[in-house]
């Protein structure tokens, strides 16, 4: 059975229109303007957050991170290798479970983590800037989409 192409009406509707579409865009706009304002600290966007979620006062599960940044664990993982081999993060068995592992911050991580922050701090001001007052109702929207 041969299927009726959508018509291109169809396609111009679903690009102005869908919110996935337009997530997925400003998502990767958001991590290129992070990436670059990362780059004289040598990290990325993901980076940041990785090195942002383990500063607790306890060093948390690989799945306690997944669930943070809505990844899976071997994804986690996988992007914490860079982060281990620049010596800014440690993984350890879990002492209550075997099983698992913990990922913590050595102090050059840590120290990682104070120069990063106030470059975070300057760029998330001046896309707050941009959003006219609208931040608190896009990060609303957002957490309620996922």
């Amino acid at each position: 059975m041969s299927q009726v192409p959508e018509p291109f009406a169809t396609t111009l509707h679903i690009r102005d229109h869908c919110l996935c579409l337009h997530a997925q865009r400003a998502a990767r706009s958001l991590s290129r303007r992070f990436d670059e304002a990362m780059r004289p600290v040598g990290i990325t966007s993901g980076q940041f957050s990785l090195l942002n979620g383990l500063n607790r006062p306890e060093p948390p599960t690989i799945g306690a991170i997944a669930t943070l940044l809505a990844m899976d664990r071997s994804t986690v993982t996988a992007n914490l290798k860079p982060l281990e081999r620049m010596g800014a993060v440690v993984m350890a068995v879990d002492a209550k479970d075997r099983r698992g592992r913990r990922v913590g911050l050595t102090d050059a991580g840590r120290a990682l983590l104070a120069a990063a922050t106030p470059i975070w701090r300057a760029m998330h001001g001046e896309i707050e800037l941009g959003l006219d007052g609208q931040g608190d109702g896009l990060r609303a929207g957002l957490k309620r989409l996922s």
